[in-house]
């Protein structure tokens, strides 16, 4: 028998600076919802909830992943990847309304060759987990319109070609910069390592080629371009990225 409240959904589906570590030239910049009956306390993220609200943290995140994520965050752009070595991944925006986190389309996407760790170092040719914050954008291509900064210029040229074959041309026509391990507030081209240049930089959500990138996130241009659009600093969006498993730890 369905009662009014029910237990959260958990486990729902989900460059270097060179270009995901090869390609790229060198540029020049850089209360939850309240309760439907007042007297009964707001559900935590790990309690029962009424099955008339969204869910009051986003489905697949465990506990140690959704602790990361910023309490001022209303934007999420979750990356779930298939497997720990897999290249294949699913990315999601997510929003948080009063009525708690809303999903959007679903859209396919690539990760790195050899998969997703831990502890990304330069060259491992894995996605970094984790979840990070989204300040900055820039491309080949005039700015369509986003409100995240946006540095425009040759520098995210993409020359040559990928893992199997594809031509890189437009991979950078939109980034985002996800910022692991560079500082914010700068040109997603900016070379600024905090951790070092051996802990890997240039990590970017960009335009997809058609294969599994070096270390970065890909998406359909179409999927870019909208996600620009919809992403504002006044929401303090950031990225949730990882397989599924460590996703749900």
């Amino acid at each position: 028998m369905i009662t009014r409240r029910t237990q959260v959904a958990l486990l729902a589906a989900s460059l270097l600076l060179t270009g995901c570590g090869g390609g790229a030239v060198a540029g020049t910049q850089g209360t939850p919802l309240p309760s439907q009956e007042p007297s009964e306390p707001s559900p935590s993220p790990s309690s029962e909830m009424s099955v008339e609200v969204a869910p009051q943290q986003i489905p697949g995140l465990g506990p140690k992943t959704w602790a990361k994520v910023p309490a001022d965050a209303r934007q999420a752009v979750v990356v779930t990847g298939r497997g720990r070595d897999s290249s294949a991944s699913t990315v999601v925006l997510y929003e948080r309304t009063e009525a708690g986190w809303q999903a959007g389309a679903s859209w396919p996407a690539h990760n790195a060759l050899k998969g997703w760790t831990d502890h990304h170092l330069a060259g491992d040719l894995r996605s970094p987990t984790g979840v990070y914050t989204l300040t900055d954008a820039g491309g080949l291509l005039k700015n369509p319109g986003t409100k995240l900064p946006y540095d425009r210029g040759v520098g995210f040229t993409a020359p040559g070609t990928g893992f199997e074959g594809e031509p890189l041309a437009g991979s950078f026509d939109y980034v985002i910069a996800i910022n692991y391990n560079r500082q914010p507030g700068t040109s997603p081209l900016d070379w600024t390592r905090p951790l070092g240049a051996g802990r890997g930089g240039g990590i970017w959500l960009h335009v997809d080629h058609g294969g599994p990138t070096h270390g970065c996130v890909s998406i359909a241009e179409d999927h870019m371009k909208k996600l620009l659009l919809t992403l504002d600093p006044d929401l303090h969006p950031v990225v949730v990225m990882g397989d599924a498993k460590s996703l749900a730890r």
